[in-house]
């Protein structure tokens, strides 16, 4: 069941979409070599419950920490952790969701540490692309595929994959609502697009031609490429508006 967001709710879902934005600005500067990912968990946790927020992800189905810091071939929901340094090089996708008011703001950005290898930095690049052209599909009238439709056509070319076990998805009160957004043409995604829905836009782009994917044994949680590739991704919540799209995860 696909929720239709009230004026009210739009309203919650905007200000609690800029502070969510707002906290990865503030992370920023200390994302940098020599840094631990466990050291950009606390300042998160620091900001959000200082803006009289909560973070999502603490204690969500068991996950321990506020934030998603995935480094290199991590594709999604690293755990922060002091043993996890940052080094010249690295690209680290950062993923923040905080709650506001009850309501969800979902955003995620992939950084560049130093001196990234410029093969590296294009993924970036383009990952950031991919979804910003995903997003710029999304208007009243049109199939919710046109978004994964358009990704596709733009990464393909590249040599790239598209993860296709991870999507975006509904969010409101819920953190994860319908529906599912896939990031590659699929009728299951045959779904008009109507006023006032909001939803996550999120591509995981692969270096490899492999999209696939496996979650650590050890934690339940981490997720790498199938074939140790760099992966990146970046991510906006969106709302369908009257005449076409809002991003809300946005200063």
């Amino acid at each position: 069941m696909i929720k239709i967001k009230t004026q009210k709710e739009i309203k919650k879902m905007r200000a609690a979409g800029k502070l969510a934005a707002e906290l990865l600005d503030y992370l920023e500067p200390y994302i940098k070599a020599g840094n631990s990912t466990l050291l950009l968990n606390d300042l998160a946790e620091e900001f959000t419950q200082k803006h009289g927020a909560i973070s999502a992800p603490l204690n969500y189905n068991g996950f321990p920490k506020s934030i998603c810091t995935s480094i290199n071939n991590v594709v999604c929901h690293g755990i922060p952790s002091e043993k996890d340094i940052l080094k010249d090089g690295d690209i680290v996708n950062i993923d923040v969701t905080v709650i506001l008011n009850k309501y969800h703001g979902d955003t995620s950005r992939t950084y560049l540490v130093g001196n990234v290898d410029p093969k590296i930095e294009k993924l970036v690049r383009r990952t950031k692309k991919a979804m910003e052209i995903g997003i710029s599909k999304i208007k009243p009238g049109e199939m919710l595929y046109e978004v994964g439709k358009a990704i596709e056509k733009y990464i393909e070319p590249f040599g790239y994959s598209i993860v296709d076990a991870y999507c975006g998805h509904g969010i409101g009160k819920g953190f994860h609502e319908d529906p599912y957004v896939l990031h590659k043409f699929s009728m299951e995604n045959a779904i008009e697009l109507k006023p006032g829905m909001t939803f996550t836009v999120e591509p995981m782009v692969n270096m490899g031609n492999s999209s696939g994917v496996v979650t650590s044994n050890e934690d339940g949680w981490t997720v790498t490429t199938l074939d140790g590739s760099v992966s990146a991704q970046f991510e906006h919540t969106v709302l369908v508006t009257e005449t076409g799209v809002e991003i809300l995860t946005k200063v």
